[in-house]
């Protein structure tokens, strides 16, 4: 068990002023456990059979999983090479969803962004099967519908031509949320991401600090769980994923 940090104090992360069109986070949470289906601490001698690489690199690192990104700089084809695209470290499980509640302690040592992801790879509706997401910076929390926003197929290829950037913004309206939060680098925080129905809520070391409800969220078959890492490192332990179904509120 890894020491996490001192908790922040709420005033921190709770008593922010958010953008005007943010919606407003729920103090009790959206998502009730149900049944454990997954949990890791790193310390087994060989990898938890259900994890896979998708955007490497990652490893396990005394007891902890290591993300670090490689793809940092888009690069064209040349020399009989094949074009790179600049791309976050991702680490992926086979654990399928509906309602669940995530947990996972994650430090930045480095990295820009952390995040937890949710997919379907047999969705065609969207851009690589993207579903939501949840985004943790050190200065801020986002929380993104990937199905019905930024990676609907029709959006996603809108989004090359600049021309639309006008349109493309008014059907984003609503798709995420950002919050604002304040954390260090080189210590370790308790995340808890829920999904129910159409509600994705994020705490931090107990404390809510991000909400949105899209319909995206509420896609009927999240069949992956994906951990990502920008920037140098970040790190991951004691992931535990439960089944969840919706808090009665």
């Amino acid at each position: 068990m890894k020491p996490l940090s001192l908790l922040i104090p709420v005033a921190l992360l709770a008593a922010y002023a958010p953008a005007a069109d943010a919606p407003a986070v729920p103090a009790s949470p959206v998502a009730v456990k149900k049944e454990l289906l997954f949990s890791d601490d790193f310390e087994a001698a060989t990898p938890v059979k259900e994890w896979h690489k998708v955007v490497p690199t990652f490893a396990v690192e005394k007891g902890t999983l290591k993300g670090t990104q490689t793809r940092d700089k888009t690069a064209p084809a040349a020399d009989g090479k094949p074009a790179v695209t600049a791309h976050a470290a991702v680490h992926g499980l086979e654990i399928p969803t509906k309602d669940s509640i995530v947990e996972v302690k994650i430090k930045f040592d480095g990295a820009t962004m952390i995040d937890v992801e949710f997919d379907d790879r047999k969705y065609t509706g969207a851009h690589y099967g993207h579903i939501c997401r949840a985004q943790v910076r050190p200065n801020g929390v986002t929380i993104i519908d990937e199905r019905d926003g930024n990676m609907r197929n029709d959006i996603y290829e809108m989004k090359k031509d600049p021309a639309k950037k006008a349109e493309v913004a008014k059907l984003l309206a609503g798709r995420s949320a950002t919050f604002p939060v304040k954390l260090e680098q080189g210590k370790w925080y308790a995340v808890v991401v829920e999904t129910a129905g159409e509600e994705m809520r994020v705490s931090i070391d107990g404390t809510a600090v991000a909400y949105l409800k899209s319909s995206g969220i509420g896609h009927a078959t999240k069949s992956k769980i994906e951990l990502g890492v920008a920037g140098k490192d970040g790190y991951f332990d004691d992931i535990k994923v439960w089944n969840a179904e919706p808090a009665k509120r």
